[in-house]
């Protein structure tokens, strides 16, 4: 396949009103409310904003309320009984943003805000593909970097893909990233909603690969984000690594089984590299605990997230997540 030369301005062609921004939050109002007020200075303005809140016990309702009349789109709430995790929120949103008849569907978490133009330059690709990723600024305004390549037979992130981007402003991925994704509902209609059943932690990654095997997926040399929550993270040039916790830990182990289910189903699972994957990443936690949160402890979430998930790798009953109808009529 040829490459083309980079996109020109696509207004005439990319439709704002098209597009619905699905967000995530829980028990972060502020965090949601400087999103919100991001939301309002962009220009263009997506069609919808879909807020769907993890059952929070803070103010988030009367917040996103606050916004109904100054956001300048339409909000669709949804407060789910119970927390079900970045996973099941996105999933959720993405239900909801492909029912109302959107035609690109632009996933985020809370603790981002957009950059005001951040629509117009996403939609200037849209012409050329279906999966994009656009890039992101880090707390201190840095340029974040996110890893883009997934080593297949591994099923981990490649650490040392390349950062920088040639003249065509784009780099092909075989991943994904909720925060950011922006992704057209044909695509979605043929892989099927996020898996709710990661709850957290690799469910984007895995999304972001499926929708690889039917589309050219991109990262594009455009910045729409900008991170609003400081982490504690080790530097390590321009890439870095971030604190976690003990439920990260966990799922960060057992959610491996999930990508090793969809991997037989895919017919692309090979036990040894699989299981080596699953090694470095069990390796790079210990990492991570010894240099960025400097203690030992936390070991033992690991060792429960692997033992959990050989109960998932054997369950026969495992089905991954069905495709949607294929239809671009909102449903009623």
């Amino acid at each position: 396949m040829s490459e083309p030369e980079r996109a020109p301005s696509a207004a005439a062609t990319f439709d704002p009103a098209s597009a619905t921004i699905a967000i995530v939050t829980y028990n972060r109002s502020s965090l949601l409310t400087r999103l919100l007020e991001s939301i309002v200075r962009m220009d263009p303005k997506p069609g919808h904003v879909v807020i769907i809140d993890n059952a929070s016990v803070d103010d988030t309702g009367p917040v996103v309320e606050s916004f109904r009349d100054r956001i300048g789109t339409e909000i669709v709430y949804r407060r789910l009984d119970t927390n079900t995790g970045g996973s099941g929120g996105f999933s959720e949103g993405m239900r909801v943003a492909y029912e109302l008849g959107s035609e690109w569907i632009w996933l985020m978490d809370d603790d981002v805000e957009v950059i005001p133009d951040g629509l117009a330059r996403m939609g200037a690709w849209a012409p050329r593909f279906r999966s994009i990723q656009g890039r992101r600024y880090d707390f201190d305004g840095s340029e974040f970097y996110w890893q883009y390549r997934v080593a297949e037979a591994l099923a981990i992130p490649i650490p040392f893909a390349p950062a920088g981007f040639d003249e065509s402003g784009y780099k092909e991925m075989n991943s994904g990233c909720f925060e950011g994704m922006f992704i057209h509902r044909d695509i979605v209609a043929k892989i099927g909603l996020p898996d709710p059943r990661f709850f957290i932690y690799w469910d984007d990654q895995l999304y972001g690969w499926l929708a690889s095997r039917h589309t050219t997926s991109v990262i594009v040399d455009e910045f729409v984000l900008r991170r609003t929550r400081e982490i504690k993270q080790w530097d390590m040039g321009i890439r870095h690594m971030n604190a976690s916790s003990d439920a990260y830990r966990y799922y960060i182990m057992r959610n491996r089984a999930i990508i090793q289910q969809y991997y037989r189903a895919h017919g692309v699972y090979r036990a040894v590299p699989f299981t080596m994957g699953t090694a470095l990443t069990f390796a790079k936690e210990l990492i991570r605990l010894l240099a960025v949160e400097r203690t030992v402890r936390g070991t033992s979430h690991l060792f429960r997230g692997l033992r959990d998930g050989r109960a998932i790798a054997k369950d026969e009953s495992f089905r991954p997540m069905p495709p949607l109808e294929a239809s671009t009529q909102p449903v009623a």
